[in-house]
């Protein structure tokens, strides 16, 4: 069975830092990029960041560049988000999901094939 849990949420203050983590099971992990998605009340799910190991890639789109840092650990089948200076703007349910990820373009809720439940993150102002 493949399962993804997201753990690490909760409440932070602006300028604070949270660290998520994406535990995978149940596939090949070396062979899916893992992404991290977003969604806030009443707006589109967003994607945040990425990471291919195996291809060497990271993208971050440009809301969060500077401030957030995806890494992996294959070894664990984890992948991490560090979340610093964090803003009010950032509050969502934070989702990882399994697929493809490359360094241009964006990143695509289509090309990600197994997704987490989300865990959410508040930045209080």
């Amino acid at each position: 069975e493949v399962q993804l849990v997201e753990s690490g949420g909760g409440l932070v203050q602006a300028g604070g830092s949270l660290r998520l983590s994406c535990a995978a099971s149940g596939f090949t992990f070396d062979d899916y990029g893992i992404g991290w998605f977003r969604q806030a009340p009443g707006k589109e799910r967003e994607g945040v960041t990425c990471i291919s190991e195996s291809d060497g890639i990271t993208y971050y789109a440009d809301s969060v560049k500077g401030r957030f840092t995806i890494s992996s650990d294959n070894a664990r089948n984890t992948v991490y988000l560090q979340m610093t200076s964090l803003k009010p703007e950032d509050t969502a349910v934070y989702s990882c999901a399994a697929g493809y990820c490359s360094d241009y373009g964006g990143i695509y809720p289509y090309e990600y094939d197994y997704w987490g439940q989300g865990t959410q993150v508040t930045v209080s102002s």
